[in-house]
């Protein structure tokens, strides 16, 4: 399994002054669903940071993502080790298939891949 980037995700209502003082760094708009916004370095496209009012499918909203070339394999291993899952492995309309899970710290990570 390769990891593929890793997005910290703010939880705030404030989107469109954390864009703006973003920008002011380098960042740009890439992705807005409204509930969640990634901004990222137009010379280092992996490097982002989402802001999230809620999770429009979860019951939490996580603190970071790790987007993984097999997330079913991330699964296994995950489920394997006896970690918590916080959020089942399901597809989402917006097109990845992702699971939440409890990192010893008691941070929640979405773990995802694009389908």
């Amino acid at each position: 399994m390769t990891v593929r980037r890793v997005v910290p995700n703010v939880r705030s209502e404030a989107g469109p002054e954390s864009r703006e003082f973003y920008g002011l760094l380098g960042f740009e708009e890439v992705m807005n669903h409204g509930w969640i916004m990634t901004l990222a370095s137009p010379s280092a496209p992996a490097a982002q940071i989402s802001f999230m009012t809620e999770d429009l499918t979860a019951p939490v909203t996580p603190d970071m993502s790790i987007e993984v070339d097999d997330v079913d394999a991330a699964y296994a291993a995950v489920r394997e080790s006896g970690a918590e899952i916080v959020h089942p492995l399901q597809d989402e309309e917006w097109g990845v298939r992702r699971f939440f899970v409890r990192d010893p710290n008691g941070r929640v990570v979405n773990v995802l891949g694009h389908r």
